[in-house]
């Protein structure tokens, strides 16, 4: 089953070269030069975004390549995507991404590979956009300052997914109201520094290289949204 694993934070999580969260996924894969692919649909195959992944994720520690999508450079996306053992997906503006991957093939790609018992060594990654994909929904800032909620998304763990939430003041009062009203439904949230690890869809464990982690499961109970302290293990 292939491995997810959801970060609170997009670039400043991977401007951290040396933080253990990115050798963790590394490992997932057992291999000891991993294919890593870096998709930047987010915030436009921005230039600074990708040099900052080639100099994380650099030749020594695996073999890393980037997918440009607003200068297509091939064809046959299907076949070189689904070869690789990461794919990282960059933070940025979750719902112009989700345009681009349906207009590209890319959303079809990445679910007939999660989909596809052969790939138990896999691994899906990424914090914000690139951690919110992931699951049915959650909240951004695609549509502006003010954060919106977003129900939707690949699906492949049920419930949201809401990053950010020790570092952002708007983020946990919408998370509340949104899972009150049913807009989005029971979920997880972390920090920016904290990171949940799926394997198959199911939560295996909370990780994190903060000094205070912030990690939680979301449930709502009796009308009320109840914080559930996940156990976290420090990298």
């Amino acid at each position: 089953m292939v491995h997810i694993v959801a970060t609170g934070a997009g670039k400043d999580m991977m401007d951290r070269r040396d933080d253990p969260t990115h050798e963790y996924i590394l490992s997932l894969t057992g291999k000891s030069r991993p294919r890593v692919l870096f998709v930047g649909t987010a915030t436009g195959d921005r230039p600074d975004y990708i040099v900052s992944f080639y100099q994380t994720y650099h030749s020594d520690r695996c073999a890393p390549h980037h997918l440009p999508l607003f200068n297509r450079d091939r064809d046959d996306l299907r076949s070189w995507i689904t070869d690789f053992d990461v794919i990282h997906v960059g933070g940025g503006n979750t719902a112009n991404m989700y345009d681009v991957w349906r207009r590209q093939g890319v959303w079809q790609i990445l679910t007939d590979m999660f989909n596809d018992p052969a790939n138990e060594n896999v691994v899906f990654t990424g914090g914000s956009a690139g951690g919110i994909c992931w699951f049915d929904g959650g909240t951004t800032d695609s549509f502006g300052p003010t954060l919106q909620v977003l129900p939707e998304g690949l699906g492949f763990v049920s419930g949201s997914f809401s990053p950010h939430y020790d570092a952002e003041g708007q983020r946990r009062p919408l998370v509340h109201a949104a899972l009150l009203a049913g807009e989005l439904g029971e979920g997880w949230a972390c920090g920016n520094l904290d990171s949940l690890h799926f394997n198959g869809g199911e939560l295996v464990e909370a990780i994190s290289t903060a000094i205070e982690p912030m990690a939680l499961t979301l449930s709502v109970e009796n009308g009320a949204v109840v914080e559930t302290p996940l156990p976290v293990r420090a990298l």
